[in-house]
């Protein structure tokens, strides 16, 4: 059931939420956009400044989710779209990406995909959406400006409130930030009066470090494992991520391959909501948090669900060899009699 009005569903989701201890979890499933992500936040006032500047070619960097967004807003915009990826990237996005008519470009070398970038927007002006230098700073700020419609709609939402923890899958923290800047803003105004604390839900570890060193600048990490959640796995994310967490009191948690697949559909089967696996990485956070004692049972919470799970499904199932073709009715019967899934008593 909805919470509200909104361009994306907020979703009571108590089964997982009971699952997690959590109750009060509602759920911000931003795989309702057009094309299936929260990118289209993003790309939609990305490419909007490209056009108002008169730029031709819009281009980025992405292992998907944002090279398939800003090539669909291109392609209504009547730009041309560029996208350097990477081995690796989930192909149902790389496809998504090419029926939108955007050239893809994939390169063995990760780093050489922000260099083909500064080489374009030095000799021939592209308008990059993306970062394209090392260390990352963050995507076009403009385009960031966008993410604050969330912070806007789980309000709307919610009846004038804030949670008391917003918890997201966290990449280099465009999302985050513009969400952050969202609540900062109506708090600033006096729609809300209390600010959610903010978790970022990441993979190697970067922000968790930071936060704990007190450091501003982030370490790259050790890439120790080959992440399934591959939208978010950066040994290093930026600044502006964890400025937004240290503002907001919050809490960057690490989260492997272990239990991935399982919590993704287990949000499927209770809640009806298929996620990408980089968009449940939050809800094995506020499992952490959760048995640490720092969230509350008592507290709202709500996870932000970034992109729909036929984003990635190469990378979520594979053959089932439990599948089989029935001759007969009477063939399908007698498996589902002896199937023990309790559907024919």
């Amino acid at each position: 059931m909805s919470l509200g009005e909104g361009l994306t569903p907020l979703l009571a989701a108590p089964r997982i939420g009971a699952f997690l201890g959590v109750p009060n979890l509602a759920i911000k499933d931003e795989g309702r956009n057009p094309t299936w992500s929260h990118k289209d936040r993003f790309s939609t006032v990305a490419v909007s400044v490209a056009r108002a500047r008169g730029a031709k070619i819009v281009a980025t960097a992405s292992s998907g989710n944002a090279g398939a967004s800003l090539a669909a807003y291109a392609s209504r915009a009547g730009l041309k779209c560029v996208v350097t990826t990477f081995a690796g990237s989930a192909g149902a996005m790389l496809a998504q990406i090419r029926k939108y008519g955007a050239t893809v470009l994939p390169l063995v070398n990760k780093m050489d995909r922000w260099s083909v970038l500064e080489q374009a927007a030095a000799r021939y002006d592209w308008f990059i959406a993306s970062p394209y230098h090392g260390p990352v700073v963050g995507s076009h700020p403009l385009g960031i400006e966008g993410y604050k419609t969330i912070a806007y709609e789980i309000v709307e939402q919610s009846d004038g409130t804030a949670p008391d923890w917003c918890v997201l899958p966290v990449c280099y923290g465009d999302a985050l930030s513009g969400v952050w800047a969202g609540f900062c803003e109506l708090y600033a105004q006096g729609t809300i009066t209390q600010l959610p604390r903010l978790v970022a839900a990441e993979v190697h570890g970067s922000l968790a470090d930071a936060l704990a060193s007190g450091a501003d600048a982030l370490s790259e990490r050790k890439m120790l494992f080959d992440s399934l959640a591959v939208s978010i796995g950066t040994p290093r994310s930026t600044f502006q991520a964890l400025k937004a967490l240290r503002e907001s009191g919050g809490h960057a948690v690490p989260v492997d391959n272990h239990c991935l697949i399982a919590m993704q559909e287990r949000l499927a089967q209770d809640e009806g909501i298929f996620a990408e696996l980089a968009s449940v990485t939050p809800l094995i956070a506020i499992s952490t948090l959760k048995n640490q004692g720092i969230i509350a049972a008592t507290d709202r919470v709500v996870a932000v669900v970034t992109a729909s799970g036929l984003k990635d499904l190469d990378r979520s199932t594979g053959s089932n060899e439990h599948d089989q073709i029935f001759q007969t009715t009477e063939d399908a019967w007698r498996w589902l009699d002896k199937s023990g899934l309790d559907l024919v008593s």
